[in-house]
């Protein structure tokens, strides 16, 4: 049903609780592969990748590029874009579960609550920002049907950061807000 897609460099501690954080999808057959598309690193990501038994792709280049070469590598019509240290709060399974069981050719996206410690005048700036329409942050990853994100052109490697620029162009207006929040994420 789904691939997971995390960019990294240099993230072997960081990587260990998120990749944590997925085995529940992985055992309730929601996820299908893990792909680490990793911009050249010189730690044990690597490694890391290959004992939880992830597809590790060196790519070369700018992140968009290594971003599109990962979703061309996804065998599954869902994608989950992830960053290293990101943890979703369980059961998230259940919740994307039902996000999925929709027509990917027919989906909008869905990203995750922004977890964590707030104090409260950053809840309430939170707040008064989502009210006011602020857009996500790759920080709250992002379930997107492969053949949306083909549509919307990806990733785009002329943008300075082409996360924030691909949640753009999706729209907010066809993002979905999971009641699952995502704690982390660099």
């Amino acid at each position: 049903m789904l691939s997971v897609i995390i960019p990294t460099r240099n993230s072997e501690r960081a990587l260990v609780p998120t990749l944590g954080a997925l085995v529940p999808g992985a055992t309730a057959g929601l996820i299908a592969e893990v792909l680490i598309a990793d911009g050249g690193s010189q730690d044990d990501t690597a490694a890391v990748a290959d004992v939880a038994g992830c597809n590790f792709l060196m790519l070369e280049g700018s992140l968009a590029a290594g971003l599109k070469a990962a979703v061309s590598a996804a065998r599954m019509p869902w994608l989950m874009f992830l960053r290293p240290g990101t943890l979703l709060d369980t059961p998230w399974t259940s919740e994307v579960t039902r996000f999925l069981q929709q027509d990917p050719q027919q989906a909008c996206a869905a990203v995750f609550q922004r977890g964590g410690r707030q104090t409260a005048l950053r809840e309430v700036l939170g707040t008064v920002a989502a009210a006011l329409g602020a857009p996500p942050r790759p920080e709250q990853g992002l379930l997107i049907a492969k053949h949306l994100y083909n549509t919307v052109g990806g990733h785009s490697e002329r943008a300075g950061d082409p996360e924030h620029d691909l949640l753009r162009r999706v729209e907010r207006r066809r993002i979905v807000k999971l009641a699952t929040q995502a704690f982390g994420g660099r």
